[in-house]
């Protein structure tokens, strides 16, 4: 079953969320205050993995400024308490199958079947809306439950669940009808539909668990205060991450205190941090001399308060580079919230549970490369198990090769000239539209797009230097695109650097060049003015001739940009969209072989609408993050096209072993 849609409604600073499609992963971004922690929450209540932590509390939770009146209303009956969250669930095919076995392939309205459940201050998770064929399902239970014909034929005829109970009480008792009166009686308490929830569908709904700072492990721990706060059902919630530790090593908490055989303990311990090691160290470049440890004895009258006496457990960390091991807790703060997460997530997976993951600011005490190994361990190691929400407000944790995936949380109740907005603007809202978004919540996508070049330029070994961050947004849009039509995309060796301008890749490329380790090709625009230039950076040497690509040498132009890789109608579909115009290529002259400067001279005499000023770069942010539809309009000659670059392209990679091209 997969999460497909929310809805927040009356929780914190969200008044009304607006509805949230979600995606295999879905990043949350916007800035401090603008409410990003409580959408994870008030979905985290719908259905948490730690049930005590599934309660809404109207005084906590209920936006502070209208709660009086809400608590007056429901004093006197004026409303029923509010519903938080709506969410739409997509039922896989093991869901359909375990539904149509009993009720038949007809049974559902859609052929794609979602059911939405609600939570609120109720506190009672509800089913809101599940389309089921009633007659149909009722009729196929009848038609498989192996009854005598007239009994049959007299079921069919009936129009309700309540009438077929009635005519089944008339007939002889068998096991065929004791089975069937006893799923009719439980379906006219309620309908098919609430039947097939909570019989069928409730036990499938993914749990959702929440991990935030708030969850790190200590790095030491009482092992009899431990074992109290679980038998007193008090955990706090560093205990989680510890007791999934314990778990993952195959050890009952009581087993520490008391192991049959020491050498059993220190065998399971050592099974589970080597696990752990080979589950952080590939997504932890920034040392990869680390192991972990665990040690478990007796408290002494110099350890830290709570831990002098009883039994403790002390997380180590050994670096094996400098020969010393340190107390977990003393690690940075980003390593500590890696290694807390992955040893309770660790034991999840190994029990199988269904979860989608809710993780908040992850990552952020994290040095911004780190983060990008987090995102490739959040690719590699989580999406193919699970859902993943995730906030952020960080340049590094929003992936610029998929801007799909971000959904914008923006509060303009806390934005200058706040006093003005209508009632339905204020609070929380989710957005995706990056035209409804401040320049606040907007940065950390923008920020992305030039992060790669100032974090890998001098660690990929193949950087291909293109213009500005259009070019990058583009290649790597339709790149996409070919790959999932198993066409020629554009290899991820490629580092790729947004230099600026034209005017900067000589410079780039001259800098870039001197790290002898380096493979470097360039992806530029071609005007005749800049020939001299783009000739220099081979005939002066900085690169080999065939390294030097123009887009001009895939469309036959005598000049060309990145845009005329595409044609006429798909740019200029792309320009309207973006800048609410209705302009028809055929409205622009023809004079020239580069479709930017044909536009330039027809807005000069047809400005822009609201005295917009023209930015290539809109159209190609609006292209990647409209990359499910727009793509699709793709021909096969623009594919072609790209495909050919991209294949050339891929032909200049350097092998890091031999640093030749393959």
């Amino acid at each position: 079953m997969k999460l497909s849609k929310i809805h927040i409604r009356e929780f914190k600073s969200i008044y009304n969320s607006t509805k949230v499609d979600i995606d295999d992963v879905t990043c949350l971004v916007g800035k401090n205050e603008s409410g990003k922690t409580a959408v994870l929450q008030a979905l985290y209540r719908l259905n948490p993995l730690i049930e005590t932590d599934g309660t809404f509390d109207v005084t906590d939770d209920y936006p502070r400024r209208n709660m009086i009146s809400y608590e007056r209303d429901i004093e006197t009956n004026l409303r029923d308490p509010s519903e938080v969250i709506h969410a739409t669930y997509t039922l896989d095919d093991n869901d359909i199958t375990a539904v149509t076995d009993i009720f038949g392939t007809s049974c559902f309205k859609h052929k794609n079947p979602t059911i939405t459940l609600s939570k609120g201050y109720s506190n009672e998770l509800t089913l809101k809306e599940f389309d089921i064929n009633q007659e149909t399902a009722l009729e196929h239970l009848v038609t498989s439950a192996e009854l005598p014909q007239g009994l049959s034929t007299s079921l069919l005829e009936c129009k309700s669940a309540q009438a077929m109970t009635e005519a089944i009480s008339a007939w002889e008792s068998t096991e065929a009808t004791t089975a069937l009166s006893h799923k009719l009686l439980e379906i006219t308490q309620a309908d098919v539909s609430q039947y097939i929830y909570n019989n069928i569908l409730k036990q499938r709904i993914p749990k959702f668990l929440y991990f935030d700072e708030y969850y790190q492990l200590k790095g030491q721990d009482n092992l009899n205060d431990l074992l109290q706060r679980v038998r007193t059902n008090t955990l706090q919630p560093h205990d989680h991450p510890l007791l999934g530790l314990i778990k993952l090593a195959g050890l009952e908490l009581t087993e520490l205190f008391q192991p049959e055989r020491t050498q059993t303990l220190i065998a399971r311990l050592e099974a589970a941090a080597n696990q752990l090691t080979q589950e952080v160290l590939p997504y932890w470049s920034q040392n990869k001399h680390l192991r972990m440890k665990f040690d478990v004895r007796p408290g002494q009258p110099g350890d830290p308060i709570n831990m002098t006496t009883g039994t403790n457990i002390w997380g180590l960390i050994e670096d094996t580079k400098h020969t010393v091991s340190t107390a977990l807790g003393t690690r940075s703060r980003g390593f500590v919230w890696f290694f807390s997460f992955v040893a309770w997530y660790a034991q999840l997976r190994a029990e199988e549970k269904d979860l989608i993951l809710l993780l908040d600011e992850p990552g952020l005490s994290l040095h911004g490369k780190a983060q990008e190994d987090l995102l490739r361990y959040f690719e590699e190691q989580l999406k193919p198990h699970h859902q993943l929400i995730y906030t952020t407000h960080s340049l590094f944790m929003v992936d610029a090769w998929h801007f799909e995936r971000v959904r914008i949380v923006q509060d303009l109740s806390i934005e200058e000239h706040s006093e003005e907005l209508p009632e339905e603007k204020m609070g929380t809202q989710v957005i995706t539209e990056v035209l409804d978004a401040t320049p606040d919540s907007l940065f950390p996508l923008l920020g992305s797009l030039g992060i790669e070049f100032y974090q890998t330029l001098f660690v990929g070994p193949n950087s291909l230097v293109v213009e500005g961050a259009s070019d990058l947004l583009y290649i790597q849009t339709v790149s996409s695109k070919l790959e999932t039509m198993g066409r020629t995309s554009l290899s991820s060796k490629w580092t790729i650097t947004p230099v600026g301008g034209s005017g900067n890749v000589p410079t780039f490329v001259a800098l870039i060049s001197a790290q002898t380790h380096l493979n470097v090709a360039v992806l530029i625009d071609f005007q005749q003015k800049d020939r001299q230039r783009i000739e220099n950076l081979y005939k002066r040497k900085l690169l080999k001739k065939r390294k030097v690509l123009t887009f001009a040498d895939y469309t036959e132009t005598s000049e060309a940009d990145i845009e005329d890789m595409f044609s006429p109608e798909l740019y200029i579909e792309l320009v309207n969209r973006t800048f609410n115009t209705s302009i028809k290529p055929s409205d622009l002259p023809d004079n020239h072989p580069r479709i930017l400067r044909r536009l330039e001279k027809f807005l000069k005499e047809n400005p822009l609408p609201d005295g917009a000023s023209f930015n290539h770069y809109r159209p190609a942010f609006y292209f990647s993050t409209n990359a499910k539809t727009l793509g699709e309009k793709l021909n096969g000659h623009e594919l072609d096209r790209f495909e050919k670059v991209f294949a050339t392209l891929n032909g200049l990679l350097t092998d890091p072993k031999t640093n030749r091209s393959g």
